[in-house]
């Protein structure tokens, strides 16, 4: 009698284990300013630095090596949430963007072509 119950729980243990509801649960992970053409397109040439961080926030990357060029990346990877919402991944910083200063004021902006016309979340 004990060994056809420990049959029977291991072979319902076994076939419940691809069942969604026993899945570890994965949270969704999002890297860098989310940032949408919209945002991007408030960004002008002369503005200060201040002027930028209060309109798309602080820069995923500002290298000290050089300081007049931030960098504004976006990865995202959806997790369980995401997926049940059905949320694509944002893969290889493929939304990014440029700014560049001289003498504290934006000179150039690159790469507004990336970001989506409206934020993914």
């Amino acid at each position: 009698m004990k060994k056809l119950l420990a049959t029977t729980l291991l072979a319902s243990i076994t076939a419940l284990s691809g069942c969604q509801v026993f899945r570890v649960y994965n949270i969704d992970l999002p890297q860098g300013t989310p940032i949408d053409a919209q945002m991007a397109s408030e960004l002008k040439v002369g503005m200060t630095a201040n002027q930028v961080l209060y309109l798309v926030g602080s820069p995923a990357i500002r290298d000290t090596l050089n300081p007049n060029r931030w960098d504004y990346l976006y990865d995202y990877t959806a997790g369980t949430d995401g997926r049940r919402k059905g949320m694509k991944n944002i893969k290889n910083a493929s939304q990014h963007m440029s700014v560049y200063f001289e003498n504290g004021r934006v000179v150039r902006i690159e790469g507004r072509d990336s970001l989506p016309s409206k934020k993914q979340q």
